[in-house]
């Protein structure tokens, strides 16, 4: 059985049975900018594209690389020096084939396939936000935000026990690369970074006043990740997993709700520069889902993702990841992606998923996570896979297949939604933050480890989960996955669901 599979990863459509539907919503709106630092204005010739161009690192961009981007058509945009990354705007179709052949260049390619701006997207849902009167009725034990018993994702990571002993380090920053962060929320104010935070969608940094914000009509899919993260325990509303942690905005996503590979280097290069300790990204690079390597564009956006995400790491950075939403194997020899590219018509293509790598879930370094819900099995819709799932967390399922404990009602995930308002959401997207969230307490214990110590923490301290076999979500009688591996690694759970308590105590 696969999920529904939506264009975005982020958040899920939950299969029927369900009471709510909980996917993403991504809408168009203007981000309002202040003049003298807005990025440089789109070309308005309907048939730009954008493109990233990957030369040697360490080096200002050569006069000779800029004379040869113009000759071909190009006008250089940005570029990231100390990774080797330039991102260029051309309306020559030809313009990454002639660029690969100059002296110098090492890959380049079309980061869309659509012309700037994109076209506009249909709403795919929103989150069932809580009403007034549900936050008035929630009822929380003595010392426990007013709506934490609501949040049966804390106890299933001990993360309620770990509040016990430490909220985490306010030294600590987790960056939400993704749609933007409401720092206006009364639990996102108290813990957030403004000076590690960004509006990166153009590729090029933006600092003006509120710019990370998602826009009215935008995407809640990075307040709601900021607050499962950090949400603040201060007897309002939720508690986040990590909640005496700072979290920071860096916006990614374009008014149309894409992720494309000049943001994504931007988000990644701007965490790596700006004390960032754990980035958290729960999406996956548009306009394709995998990412041939034998393709040259596709290539040249690996390259630029892979650069941006290791020097991150190598700046101090923990960098995690969702698994993804379609419950495809990543460790098989094929998968059939329907999906790609996103952004014009998609067209399906079967790859090999060790050779066509979904970006940044599949990178070298990148901690991946999978899904579990509140039975503390693999979600239904969570991709998984021996050697590429490295742990796993709560990020929801439907009540039909993993209802919750009372008080709790709702199999989702609850979080911060912009407004001052929270609400339910599920994916691989609410996984990914509750491993981020205790990333950073291990930092937070341990303020001089390195991205390499952190991870062997929180693989070793993860609580060991044997392949659920068969795996029949839905109880129909067929298998709906297959899991691989011994009870300590495995393709559904990685080294094991993650632990808060011990990332305090250990």
């Amino acid at each position: 059985m696969t999920a529904p599979h939506a264009r975005y990863r982020r958040a899920v459509a939950i299969p029927a049975g369900m009471a709510m539907a909980t996917a993403l919503a991504f809408l168009p709106n203007t981000t309002a900018t202040a003049a003298d630092e807005a990025p440089a204005p789109v070309s308005a010739d309907a048939t730009s594209l954008s493109y990233v161009v990957n030369v040697k690192p360490g080096h200002g961009t050569s006069a000779y690389v800029r004379k040869a981007v113009g000759k071909a058509g190009g006008k250089v945009v940005t570029s990231y020096d100390q990774i080797g990354v330039i991102v260029v705007h051309s309306s020559n179709p030809d313009f990454a084939k002639t660029i690969r052949k100059v002296r110098g260049v090492q890959s380049a390619g079309a980061t869309r396939t659509a012309p700037l701006p994109t076209a506009v997207t249909a709403d795919l849902g929103t989150p069932k936000a809580l009403s007034a009167a549900e936050v008035a009725e929630a009822e929380a034990a003595p010392g426990q935000d007013p709506l934490e018993s609501l949040q049966w994702d804390l106890p299933a990571i001990k993360a309620d026990k770990a509040h016990e002993k430490s909220l985490g380090s306010s030294k600590v920053t987790v960056a939400v690369i993704d749609t933007g962060v409401d720092d206006t929320h009364p639990d996102i104010a108290p813990n957030f970074d403004r000076g590690a935070s960004v509006n990166c969608v153009s590729g090029k940094p933006d600092t003006s006043d509120g710019a990370w914000r998602p826009g009215a009509s935008e995407s809640p899919h990075g307040t709601h990740v900021a607050g499962e993260i950090a949400a603040a325990k201060n007897g309002v509303g939720m508690t986040g997993v990590a909640p005496g942690v700072k979290v920071s905005g860096i916006k990614v996503s374009n008014p149309d709700g894409f992720f494309y590979t000049e943001a994504v280097v931007c988000g990644f290069v701007w965490a790596a520069e700006h004390g960032v300790d754990v980035t958290n990204n729960s999406y996956y690079t548009d306009p394709w889902y995998f990412n041939c390597k034998n393709d040259p564009d596709q290539k040249a956006l690996l390259d630029a993702v892979t650069r941006a995400s290791r020097y991150a790491e190598k700046k101090g950075a923990v960098n995690v990841a969702a698994a993804g939403n379609e419950n495809y194997d990543l460790a098989a020899d094929e998968i059939t992606d329907p999906s790609s590219p996103n952004d014009t018509t998609p067209g399906e293509r079967v790859v090999d998923p060790s050779e066509c790598l979904d970006i940044p879930t599949q990178l070298p370094g990148v901690v991946t996570v999978a899904s579990t819900g509140a039975k503390g099995i693999k979600s239904s819709f969570s991709n998984y896979g021996l050697g590429v799932a490295d742990i796993a967390a709560p990020g929801g399922d439907s009540t039909a297949y993993q209802k919750p404990e009372p008080p709790a009602t709702s199999g989702l995930i609850l979080g911060t939604l912009p407004g001052g308002k929270w609400g339910y959401m599920a994916g691989t997207s609410m996984a990914s933050p509750h491993v981020a969230g205790v990333a950073a307490l291990i930092k937070s214990t341990h303020p001089y480890a390195s991205p390499t110590l952190v991870k062997a923490l929180l693989y070793a301290q993860a609580d060991a989960k044997a392949c659920t076999d068969p795996y029949d979500i839905d109880a129909d009688g067929k298998v709906d996955a297959v899991c691989e591996g011994s009870k300590n690694r495995n393709g559904f759970y990685g080294w094991g669901i993650a632990d808060a308590l011990d990332a305090v105590t250990k």
